[in-house]
Parts: structure tokens; C-alpha cells; sequence
């Protein structure tokens, strides 16, 4: 069971995407709308936040990616035939380095 969840709702081209995975019956009604949830560590919840500063999770510790991040997750989804993705897609979605000039720590700016 995951401590986190994105949220993903369907639309006509994501289904074409599920129905290809074989993901169908994972399709949830979430707030009237179809969606299907993608389930997280704490600790990849922690760093999808680094990721997107505006993120923010409801009360049922879901949230909904920007289009560019979800675009990503429905990729893999595509590729990998599951769910059970976010050890994958967290290298994707989250750059520990984003910000951050070419100097990292310890170059001692040279």
C-alpha cells in the first residue's frame, strides 16, 4: 500500500495509452472524474515536492502532476505496462541538481 498517490485523470488519448497496457480496469472515479492513481513512498513524495514547488497533496495524500511531469508518468506507463512505476519515474520527474549552477559543492568555484 503507498503512503502517496498522483492522481491521473483520463482523457480520450490517455485511455488509448491504458487500454494499450492492458491498465484499463485500474480506472478509478475520483471527484466524478475517471482517473487512475499512481503510488509513492513518502520519500519520493518528498522529492516530487524538491521537483515542483506547487505541488500540494488533498486529504487523501494525492496530488495532480503539471502537464509536463504527467506527460512523463503516462509515457512510462505506456512503456512498462503498470502501475508500479515511480522507481523509474522518480529519476525522470525529479533533477537534484535543478538550480543549481555548473559549480556544484566541494568545486570550491573553480
Amino acid at each position: 500500500m503507498a503512503d502517496f498517490y498522483i492522481n491521473v485523470f483520463i482523457d480520450d488519448q490517455k485511455l488509448q495509452v491504458l487500454k494499450a497496457a492492458g491498465l484499463e480496469s485500474d480506472i478509478k472515479d475520483i471527484g466524478g472524474k475517471r482517473a487512475i492513481q499512481v503510488g509513492m513512498s513518502a520519500k519520493d513524495q518528498k522529492k516530487l515536492l524538491k521537483g515542483f514547488n506547487d505541488l500540494s497533496f488533498d486529504a487523501s495524500n494525492a496530488c495532480v502532476l503539471p502537464a509536463e511531469g504527467e506527460a512523463i508518468l503516462m509515457g512510462l506507463i505506456g512503456q512498462l505496462k503498470s502501475l508500479d512505476i515511480m522507481k523509474v519515474a522518480i529519476s525522470k520527474l525529479y533533477n537534484p541538481l535543478k538550480g543549481r549552477d555548473i559549480f556544484g559543492r566541494g568545486t570550491g568555484g573553480h
